[in-house]
């Protein structure tokens, strides 16, 4: 089979890795508290339920690990400054301390290590009880020529972390658990820059997750988008949010002046509907005049669903 004729949304896997298999559990959706832009309905092509759990943090378990110092994990792709200017203006950020409850509970803290052995931070988002959803270049490195190329080793997962606290405590995700599409995995496209990391336990459960849909154009110009994560440009591991309207959209990408910085690669960009948050994008990219992420598209929305369960 040639290049062409593979869909770019096809899931891959490290090879060699046998198939995880995931839940199917799904929980009732209930309304989350948090959130700074107004609320505002709308029709969805598709979409997949949120669940805003009503769960109690671990505790103080133990204390995060150093993250200071290290790099997005997009420069390990791209070289730095891959997130130059993702600042839009003035920056509007407001810093999240109550990360143990929802929805700030469903955005994580990624310390990702690569093949080499090199460490990186990144975001990612719960979309289920047993899924992670985040960018592809969290999971697969594109460095050609080195050791660091390909899918990396393992990844520290760290929901609502605050600094060095951790509500609901860490994770490790190994390679064989981590998911991508062709279209990332065969070349550095950033119109298909998403992956997964599926879990063997339903950490979900404690957090709640987003829910998901496929819009509209029309739906999704209309609609505040909000965004929260972990930037490397602020105190290590310390929670991050900002909401802003839509720049532009195309088939595969969406675009906004939400204020980003270099490790909130992955995070989730979402909408309120219903009393609920729905991703419709991936954070992905800066630039000097809007940020983008990848869209949640019918092919997309379908994997994510696989993902789940």
């Amino acid at each position: 089979m040639s290049h062409d004729d593979i869909n770019p949304h096809e899931p891959v896997a490290p090879e060699a890795e046998p198939a995880d298999e995931v839940g199917t559990e799904e929980l009732t959706e209930e309304p989350g508290a948090g959130g700074g832009a107004h609320e505002e309905a709308a029709a969805g092509l598709d979409i997949e339920p949120v669940a805003a759990v009503m769960a109690q943090a671990l505790g103080e378990v133990e204390q995060a690990p150093d993250t200071s110092g290290l790099r997005p994990v997009g420069e390990a792709t791209y070289g730095p400054p891959v997130d130059a200017e993702t600042v839009q203006g003035p920056d509007n950020r407001v810093q999240i301390t109550a990360t143990g409850s929802y929805p700030w509970r469903v955005h994580c803290s990624l310390l990702i290590t690569a093949n080499d052995g090199s460490q990186w931070i990144g975001t990612g988002w719960f979309n289920g009880p047993r899924s992670i959803i985040t960018a592809g270049h969290c999971v697969f490195i594109h460095a050609p020529g080195t050791q660091r190329h390909g899918w990396v080793r393992s990844i520290d997962v760290m929901p609502g972390r605050n600094g060095a606290s951790l509500p609901y405590g860490r994770f490790l995700v190994p390679r064989a658990q981590l998911r991508s599409v062709h279209g990332w995995t065969s070349s550095p496209d950033h119109e298909y820059d998403y992956g997964a990391l599926l879990l063997t336990e339903p950490k979900g459960d404690a957090t709640g997750w987003l829910g998901f849909a496929n819009w509209s154009d029309a739906t999704l110009n209309a609609k505040s988008l909000n965004l929260s994560g972990y930037p490397g440009d602020k105190p290590s591991g310390t929670q991050w949010y900002h909401w802003s309207g839509v720049a532009a959209l195309s088939a595969r990408k969406v675009y906004y002046t939400l204020d980003t910085a270099g490790g909130q690669s992955g995070s989730g960009v979402y909408v309120f509907h219903e009393g609920g948050r729905y991703a419709v994008a991936i954070h992905a990219y800066g630039g000097s005049g809007s940020n983008s992420g990848t869209r949640i598209n019918k092919p997309v929305f379908d994997n994510l669903k696989l993902w789940k369960g």
